[in-house]
């Protein structure tokens, strides 16, 4: 869905702090002004998982969606990442189509909700605070600094 569509007019300023986060990182960030359904990546996800390329297909998918503009709700651009990493692209589609995973990404989403994860990325620090967001990299310094000093 366009992100106007979803917010409004302006829209496309919500994702400042996330290209803020980017050139601070040094990292690519080029989002097409939409926000992707990500059930099917997530349970694209598993199916990595279970193959035992979960890191590599993670990074690309992220990559494809924020440095790449990719729409991760599609199937075709998953079965794509999905075989750009080594899987099988026809057995992911396959997995997707009946739903092989969408047990454990319900389970996810409802650890999320009892967690109180209202936002990703979600950080949780033992005995310390829930960060929301792509925050500045000085607030996660600050964070460990005050849990280290024994605060929170």
């Amino acid at each position: 869905m366009s992100l106007e569509k979803l917010f409004g007019p302006g829209a496309a300023r919500h994702l400042d702090p996330l290209r803020r986060r980017a050139e601070e990182l040094g990292l690519p960030f080029e989002p097409q002004g939409r926000l992707s359904n990500t059930r099917l990546a997530c349970e694209a996800a598993e199916f990595a998982r279970d193959a035992g390329k979960f890191h590599d297909f993670h990074r690309r998918t992220l990559a494809a969606y924020f440095a790449e503009g990719e729409d991760i709700g599609d199937i075709e651009v998953l079965m794509r990442i999905a075989e750009g990493v080594g899987l099988d692209g026809a057995a992911l589609s396959g997995a997707l189509a009946n739903g092989t995973y969408a047990d454990r990404r319900r389970a996810a989403e409802e650890e999320a909700r009892r967690l109180g994860v209202t936002g990703v990325p979600t950080y949780f620090f033992a005995d310390g605070p829930k960060v929301v967001g792509a925050q500045p990299l000085e607030y996660f310094r600050q964070v460990v600094a005050a849990l280290a000093a024994g605060g929170r």
